[in-house]
């Protein structure tokens, strides 16, 4: 952000990632992530461990193999959340964020990737899922749009650097 004063001027750049950290909409974020973690875990081990029960042994599988996807996608998740909080927090710095955020893949998997039988599972299961998925599509883009901020402008200019070399070859150095 540039901004000018009466007397001077001053040039400060803003990481969007440390503003975003301290935002309310991440925030918002945080809690409804960690709120859906806790969601989860109350219904993997209450409910959801009664109505495994009641499933037929495909549908029992199923409901194992989605359940602990959805576990690790909702631990990826909070993982992701936890280092923007410490970002938050003063714990971690920017660099530390791009270090450990390459530890944390926010998968690519997609609600229709889930198993055949998805339709015969819980409810409550099936709306976890939908949620996870939707929660991780927006972590994807915030992601995206933290990263691309840091790397656009270095391919940027390495493309003009490119065409200026490109151009001298050319026409020769003056």
């Amino acid at each position: 952000m540039n901004y000018s004063s009466d007397n001077n001027s001053v040039s400060e750049t803003v990481n969007f990632v440390e503003f975003f950290a301290a935002s309310n909409q991440f925030q918002s974020l945080f809690n409804e992530g960690m709120g859906l973690v806790e969601e989860t875990a109350n219904y993997l081990d209450g409910d959801g461990r009664v109505e495994s029960r009641e499933l037929s042994r495909p549908q029992a599988l199923a409901y194992a193999s989605e359940s602990m996807r959805l576990t690790t996608r909702l631990m990826q998740i909070a993982s992701w959340l936890l280092l923007q909080r410490a970002l938050k927090n003063g714990e971690l710095s920017v660099d530390d964020i791009k270090r450990d955020s390459n530890r944390i893949k926010l998968a690519k998997r997609r609600v229709d990737d889930v198993s055949t039988l998805v339709d015969e599972l819980p409810v409550k299961l099936i709306d976890l899922i939908h949620k996870s998925f939707d929660l991780q599509v927006r972590l994807q883009k915030i992601d995206k749009q933290f990263w691309s901020e840091e790397i656009a402008p270095t391919e940027k200019v390495a493309g003009v650097r490119d065409q200026f070399h490109l151009l001298q070859a050319e026409f020769g150095e003056k």
